[in-house]
């Protein structure tokens, strides 16, 4: 019996944005920014857009909060974003090599911050830096599989 197989590899489309702050850890936090901070307010705008197509009712109050909530996530996933990637670039520099243990500080430093900023029960912000750098870690790790 003949037999086929399917072979090929995916690959996402590429976009660099490239904006000079005059500095390189500036450069790869803006860049972090901008790129996550664009896919949180498409995420938001098309949760909203699902929503008003399922109830059928759109009004101008809805598109002003749709709107708001896009600014809103968008800012909050790219200030994350940008955090992190500035440290873990930073932390790169520092210490010369680039490593799992560059996304362990820039994971745990940005769930501190982001915690401290939003919490002051200590123990949370303790926890939330365990998990930032353990999240970033598992997929730093994830990604030397590819």
């Amino acid at each position: 019996m003949p037999r086929s197989r399917l072979s090929g590899s995916f690959s996402t489309p590429r976009v660099d944005v490239v904006i000079d702050m005059g500095n390189p850890v500036l450069n790869v936090a803006v860049d972090g920014f901008i790129k996550i901070g664009a896919v949180a307010a498409t995420r938001a705008a098309a949760e909203d857009a699902y929503h008003a197509t399922k109830s059928g009712n759109m009004s101008f109050d809805k598109l002003e909060h749709s709107f708001k909530k896009m600014c809103k996530e968008g800012a909050y996933w790219g200030t994350a974003a940008g955090l992190y990637a500035g440290i873990e670039y930073g932390a790169m520099k520092v210490r010369g090599t680039r490593d799992w243990k560059n996304a362990m500080i820039g994971g745990a430093m940005t769930g501190l911050v982001i915690s401290a900023a939003s919490s002051h029960d200590r123990d949370k912000v303790i926890m939330d830096a365990i998990t930032g750098g353990a999240i970033a870690t598992a997929a730093e790790f994830l990604n030397y599989l590819t």
